[in-house]
């Protein structure tokens, strides 16, 4: 991993990434999407809608900004599209797919069939950014002083994989093993983070809702039930990881989320707390922060955090996006408090040491879908607030 410990960024405050869009751009989104819109219109709409939420995030005291993911339809974006390789298909076999990872099991569990999905088709190889132009945009709105602070999300590497049964998710072909395809992804990716870092990216968040998937007992139930090991493919994940981020510079700070979905209407698909894999993704994952889903009891408790090693950090998401009440500010310290004398009886380091690696969020996205989540701009604003003061009580005057 990088060969220090990150701070600013993280930040004691910070969000995940998508916030909710205005109601003049998802109009206008939509209008594009039914061939009925103007799509220099739509860019237009986008850059005005980014200058306000960008402002807006720096006016309630936030340092790692975004673009809110106002250019994407899926928290995502379209890195696996724009890679040679790759296709994005609205006609495939049901039987490519393993049933019970479980937002596919959302979908065919409701009698639906998932609309659309990406799948290699040939060798995989990085012909250009489809991020670097986003997060330019987004740079500039910054006084240079501030860029590095600014944060970009990205799609993580294992997301068009652990949906497809063994053998389906790539062309026997062109790739005789997961390990063949796993290395050109890396490869990618390696190019990808080396594109975005001479443009002056130094935060990055790697949102994979899969990783926490494998905290579901139903999904760990349908492994087994087709003969397969999940902890392997779980480990190979981590390597894919580890050879995605190898040699990136040691100020780049790489963050990743786990969250456990967070679809239209804030829509979640599984359950299950981090037990199951909390030695592997926090002692062997080469990141610097992990931003974890903690809002609901669906997510388990903080035991699993004793596994934290030194020199790594945790964003608590306490705050929720999927609803509009607000949560109780002093039950909200209480379990920061928790979380730091458990990650300080795993290492032996004393409480204060554990609080500094700490700080509160969200757990996951207000729009990771672009028609969001229900609750209002308001409502947002709101939970924004809150994270912010329940960071400034914990840790005053920190950004």
């Amino acid at each position: 991993m990088s060969a220090k410990h990150h701070q600013r960024p993280p930040f004691r405050a910070e969000h995940l990434g998508s916030l909710l869009r205005p109601k003049a751009l998802l109009d206008e989104k939509h209008l594009v999407d039914q061939k009925k819109g103007d799509q220099e219109k739509l860019v237009a709409i986008e850059d005005e809608s980014i200058n306000a939420i960008v402002k807006e995030q720096l006016d309630l005291g936030f340092h790692a900004v975004s673009d809110g993911e106002y250019r994407r339809h899926m928290f995502w974006g379209t890195f696996f599209p724009g890679l040679e390789g790759f296709e994005e298909v609205t006609d495939f076999p049901d039987d490519i797919f393993r049933m019970y990872v479980p937002d596919i099991a959302a979908f065919t569990e409701s009698g639906h069939k998932p609309g659309e999905t990406v799948l290699c088709t040939g060798k995989i190889k990085h012909v250009g950014s489809t991020y670097v132009d986003q997060w330019n945009y987004l740079k500039n709105l910054l006084p240079k002083e501030n860029q590095r602070e600014a944060k970009l999300t990205m799609a993580a590497p294992n997301w068009y994989h652990l949906r497809y049964k063994t053998g389906r998710a790539f062309p026997k072909e062109v790739y005789a093993t997961d390990a063949e395809y796993f290395a050109d992804i890396a490869k990618a990716y390696r190019a990808e983070l080396k594109i975005l870092y001479d443009n002056g990216l130094r935060n990055v968040q790697i949102d994979d809702p899969n990783l926490a998937y494998f905290c579901s007992e139903k999904m760990l139930a349908g492994f087994k039930a087709d003969g397969e090991d999940s902890d392997a493919l779980f480990d190979l994940y981590i390597k894919l990881y580890n050879d995605c981020l190898a040699g990136r510079p040691s100020d780049m700070h790489v963050g990743v989320h786990l969250c456990r979905g967070n679809f239209v209407g804030g829509r979640h698909f599984s359950e299950g707390g981090y037990d199951a894999i909390a030695t592997k993704l926090f002692r062997n994952l080469n990141v610097d922060t992990y931003y974890l889903e903690y809002d609901t009891p669906r997510s388990g408790g903080f035991e699993p955090l004793k596994e934290l090693p030194k020199g790594k950090s945790v964003i608590l998401g306490l705050i929720t996006s999927k609803f509009p009440k607000l949560e109780d500010i002093e039950e909200m310290k209480k379990k920061v408090e928790q979380a730091a004398k458990l990650i300080s009886e795993g290492t032996g380091e004393s409480y204060e040491e554990a609080l500094d690696r700490l700080g509160v969020s969200p757990q996951c996205g207000f729009a990771s879908h672009s028609d969001g989540n229900n609750v209002g701009h308001d409502e947002m604003v709101a939970k924004l607030k809150l994270v912010r003061k329940l960071a400034d009580e914990i840790w005053p005057g920190q950004p």
